[in-house]
């Protein structure tokens, strides 16, 4: 692990790796269920499937297509800091980042739903120093990116989205 990663506590070797042949399946078997989600968290206005696995808020990130310039949704843990929102883009710690992240570092306008309440952010990706100084705060609310982070090689990218 590079030493700008430090503040990871969580070992390597103490992390189980995903193996490159479950990925693609794990991926494919995530996007299915993050249209389902975010489709039952529209219709319900954020009253059903509002959280993740143990509990954690979620939210329905809103975003332009890199590529296809399509808008694009996808649902996230949702990470408040004051009146800014945090993405993580972690996806489990595997090697490649999230599709998503390549469309907001294309196009930095997006719109964050929690709860039916919609507001527009501008999203800009921390520097390692601001990562450094965010990282207590974003295992407070979601303990597993230590672990995602000791899972991988790459820096997990995390953007700071700016109300607007």
């Amino acid at each position: 692990m590079p030493s700008k990663l430090d503040y990871v506590k969580t070992r390597r070797q103490d992390v189980g790796e995903i193996p490159l042949k479950w990925q693609k399946r794990i991926q494919r078997i995530m996007k299915h269920y993050t249209r389902f989600n975010v489709w039952v968290y529209k219709k319900s206005g954020g009253r059903l499937l509002k959280n993740f696995p143990g509990g954690y808020p979620i939210c329905i990130v809103g975003m332009t297509g890199r590529k296809s310039g399509e808008r694009r949704e996808i649902a996230l843990i949702h990470l408040p800091w004051g009146d800014k929102k945090l993405l993580v883009a972690s996806q489990g710690g595997m090697e490649k980042h999230p599709q998503w992240y390549f469309n907001i570092a294309a196009h930095p306008e997006i719109d964050i739903m929690v709860r039916g309440d919609k507001n527009v952010y501008l999203a800009g990706q921390a520097s390692d120093d601001q990562k450094r100084e965010l990282w207590p705060h974003l295992l407070n609310l979601y303990p597993s990116f230590d672990q995602y982070q000791a899972r991988t090689d790459r820096d997990i990218p995390v953007f700071i989205c700016q109300p607007q």
